[in-house]
């Protein structure tokens, strides 16, 4: 797969003021809502659903795609690219967007969805990782973070969540989504059912050509035992194989 948007290729030579601005642009051209067929019937068709994740020798990024379809691996590639620039949060995309650009360069087939191992719409700018990835090759994505980068959750997120749950999260003033705006779902895949030990939700969130809800639903829909939605969780430990 080619870039649809060159012009969005992330450019780690740029200054920060330059990304963000590029970030802007990143969001204006996005596209938060549903751009799939219904969720049930997508899924009866057993769709492409890949899952990105990177992984770090010193400063060489091994990006890692593994596509499923029906639970079943149907293609897995990757691609490794020096980083040019360090960890900035919120830039993150500058940092690896080459290497998983990279990636879907060795990829022969088209995904139906893509999950990304870092966040969409919640992100400072509504540009974060899956954002700029799915804009620039216009298919549609959705984040997946480990961590909250920004925005307001509906209710404390203080006491553990039971596995299924979901919560909003609002825009608030770090983003420039309008105030209030649900700009993706703390979700709970799983949890233990021990008192004594907890595993805090993933924060999900609308990349390109997805909505809020759709976005939540795909990854509730791929969780298994683990934590993390099966495509993301095998292209994890694909990347970890082939950065060492």
């Amino acid at each position: 797969m080619q870039p649809v948007r060159p012009e969005f290729v992330p450019d780690p030579s740029l200054s920060r003021t330059e990304m963000e601005a590029l970030q802007r642009d990143i969001a204006a051209a996005a596209v938060f809502e549903d751009d799939l067929d219904s969720l049930s019937a997508r899924f009866g068709e057993n769709p492409l659903v890949a899952g990105i994740d990177q992984a770090f020798d010193g400063e060489t990024a091994t990006s890692a795609i593994v596509v499923l379809s029906g639970g079943d691996v149907v293609e897995r590639v990757h691609a490794s690219e020096r980083t040019e620039i360090p960890y900035i949060p919120g830039l993150l995309s500058f940092r690896e967007g080459g290497a998983i650009l990279a990636a879907f360069e060795e990829l022969s087939c088209e995904p139906d969805l893509v999950l990304v191992d870092g966040s969409g719409r919640i992100h400072y700018r509504e540009a974060g990782l899956a954002t700029h990835i799915g804009v620039t090759l216009d298919i549609p994505t959705v984040g997946v973070a480990k961590s909250l980068l920004c925005g307001r959750p509906r209710r404390s997120l203080d006491e553990p969540l039971p596995a299924g749950e979901r919560v909003a999260i609002e825009a608030d003033d770090s983003v420039t989504a309008p105030t209030g705006a649900v700009i993706g779902y703390a979700v709970q895949t799983r949890q233990y059912s021990s008192g004594s030990r907890y595993i805090n939700p993933l924060y999900v969130s609308p990349g390109h050509r997805v909505g809020a809800e759709t976005a939540a639903a795909v990854v509730a829909r791929h969780a298994t035992e683990y934590k993390l939605p099966e495509p993301v969780r095998l292209a994890d430990a694909y990347a970890g194989t082939h950065s060492r």
